[in-house]
């Protein structure tokens, strides 16, 4: 059997029909996690108190930017919903079209959404769109094709980035990469994810049960400190990378 590839062959309307039913059903039985939580709190809370106009694009229940002032657009309702509930700033919406007017923030938050869209292009130049001149911009993405797993169609991945690739495409909507971190919370054993996988398809109550109780918190236990470097930094053997950048 031929191992999995990307599938960037699937239109917007097949990978916005995948996601939603991958997480929509997950964010109606999830936690809502507080920035605070994550390992990229110490980064961003001092890009976030000085940006008083902030954007996070499809958050769902794990937001990186404070809930207070900030704006917070995504797909999932159920997210919204609840991000709404903690006195947060909400409007359904998606990355291919924001319902913002243009230059309207000084930092844009987008994590791990950009290898969910077919159309990464269109998505990039509306992040560009909205975002001030000179504002920052913070992007993550799964890198290395090669690395391609069933996990990846899972959860609707659409592809993963080649390094030089992603400068390639920033750099055409006028986005320059300043720093990076390496980034990202997904098991390394390929039975856990393969044990996972199976549950969420037919043990879905009980697969949030664990997800809620169990994993999500051992995850946010063991998260490893991030550490921004100059440019791009080494890629190899990196999975996903977290991206400091500037609009033109």
């Amino acid at each position: 059997m031929s191992p999995p590839r990307p599938a960037e062959s699937r239109n917007d309307a097949e990978l916005i029909l995948a996601n939603r039913g991958f997480y929509e059903s997950l964010w109606a039985r999830a936690k809502l996690i507080g920035p605070e939580r994550f390992n990229t709190w110490p980064l961003l809370r001092e890009l976030a108190a000085g940006a008083p106009r902030r954007l996070e694009v499809a958050p769902g229940l794990r937001p990186r930017l404070p809930l207070d002032g900030t704006c917070f657009v995504d797909l999932s309702h159920a997210a919204l919903h609840r991000l709404h509930a903690r006195g947060a700033s909400t409007v359904h919406g998606m990355i291919g079209a924001l319902p913002c007017a243009d230059a309207s923030f000084d930092l844009v938050c987008a994590l791990d959404i950009l290898e969910h869209v077919a159309d990464d292009d269109g998505a990039l130049a509306e992040l560009a769109r909205v975002a001030a001149p000179g504002a920052s911009m913070l992007l993550s993405v799964p890198l290395h094709p090669e690395a391609w797993t069933a996990f990846d169609d899972f959860v609707g991945h659409c592809r993963r980035y080649e390094p030089a690739r992603i400068v390639a495409k920033l750099a055409d909507h006028g986005i320059r990469i300043e720093h990076s971190a390496v980034y990202g919370m997904q098991p390394k054993s390929s039975r856990l994810l393969d044990l996972g996988q199976w549950y969420l398809t037919h043990r879905r109550e009980r697969a949030m049960w664990w997800y809620n109780h169990v994993f999500m918190p051992l995850g946010l236990r063991f998260q490893k400190p991030l550490q921004w470097r100059a440019g791009l930094g080494a890629t190899q053997g990196v999975d996903e990378l977290l991206l400091y950048c500037r609009r033109g």
